[in-house]
């Protein structure tokens, strides 16, 4: 599909039901792709639960066409606010949409829900709740950040994840390694009931530990039923 110049790779996953079905969007993180093989296990679980998958790349990630580096969190919305475009009307699909984030990915989440009525849930998984760190760091230590994000953080725009958002489920590791646990704790705090946060013990950023993934897919599709 594209958006302006550039070309987003987009798979949907649609359970064998007859009936139109609520769908899940899948964001994923920097460099990162959607054939991570957490969001393969996830879109096998929602299909299963009865649930729609959306995965997508962002610009410049996996079968995306651009320069990551180039990116922003104004193109990232750009490009999963298309996708939502691409999926209305759907005739195997009706209008409630959940969106789950991971990382940076969960990031745009939170504030493309702050701005869109049809997006009913929310879940994150190690995402933070703000990008000083991040934009701080030298550009070289960090793939996927480039000059254009740090100027873009600078505006303030986008240097904080939203209040406010409601059911909100906020999955994070004790043990990550890039966004401490205090960031999962914050974006709990934020929100407005219903909510929930789930720390998962030993657990790195990446969901590396098979049990702890696995544990962050069934949390986040028992979350997904129950609000969509």
């Amino acid at each position: 599909m594209a958006v302006g110049e550039r070309h987003l790779a987009l798979l949907l996953h649609i359970p064998p039901v007859t009936r139109p079905v609520a769908c899940v969007v899948c964001c994923h993180g920097l460099h990162a792709s959607k054939d991570s093989d957490k969001y393969v296990l996830l879109a096998q679980e929602l299909t299963e639960a009865g649930l729609a998958v959306a995965r997508f790349d962002f610009g410049g990630c996996g079968e995306s066409s651009g320069i990551e580096e180039q990116t922003t969190i104004a193109t990232r919305l750009d490009d999963v606010t298309a996708v939502l475009e691409r999926l209305a009307g759907h005739p195997r699909l009706d209008p409630r949409r959940g969106l789950l984030g991971s990382s940076l990915g969960g990031y745009v989440a939170l504030h493309l829900a702050s701005l869109r009525a049809d997006v009913r849930a929310v879940v994150t998984w190690n995402a933070p709740a703000e990008l000083s760190d991040l934009a701080s760091r030298n550009l070289h230590e960090r793939p996927g950040i480039g000059e254009a994000f740090v100027v873009e953080y600078r505006t303030g725009r986008y240097a904080k994840a939203p209040y406010g958002i409601a059911r909100h489920l906020v999955i994070h590791s004790d043990a990550d390694e890039v966004v401490p646990l205090d960031h999962g704790v914050t974006l709990h705090a934020q929100a407005i009931d219903p909510h929930d946060l789930v720390v998962l013990t030993g657990g790195d950023h990446r969901l590396s530990d098979v049990a702890l993934r696995r544990e962050a897919v069934v949390r986040s599709v028992a979350w997904f039923v129950r609000f969509l």
